[in-house]
């Protein structure tokens, strides 16, 4: 016998309210990191060995900042849930779980505010 309402079985939540949010968000940030890793990668392989003045006006360009700060928020985004996902399923102690995740979404937010900071310098000074 089913105890979930009609709206609980459309919704697909479970007792957490999550539901799949996290399976699909992981694969959203790692199917939108292809692209923009490989572009990341392409990038870094024209520009290895230029000198610095090239690389900063490279990076300057709009197309070039946004991509690089849209795969900063993807990767990080993509290394929280993660990182959400092992702690979660691996660290049994309740305190040293929530410390944990809460030392996750502070890492990320702390890593995430410094390298958009370090693209905007970068775009805008450029």
């Amino acid at each position: 016998m089913n105890m979930r309402t009609p709206l609980g079985k459309v919704r697909g939540l479970g007792s957490a309210k999550e539901g799949t949010d996290h399976f699909w968000r992981q694969r959203l940030t790692a199917v939108a990191s292809i692209p923009l890793t490989i572009f990341f990668v392409v990038f870094l392989a024209h520009y290895a060995g230029a000198p610095h003045a090239e690389l900063i006006a490279a990076l300057s360009n709009p197309f070039v900042a946004v991509t690089v700060g849209l795969m900063v928020v993807a990767g990080l985004v993509h290394m929280k849930i993660g990182m959400q996902v092992i702690i979660e399923d691996y660290v049994h102690g309740e305190g040293a779980k929530i410390a944990l995740l809460m030392l996750n979404t502070f890492f990320t937010i702390a890593v995430g505010g410094l390298c958009l900071f370090a693209v905007l310098k970068i775009a805008f000074a450029g």
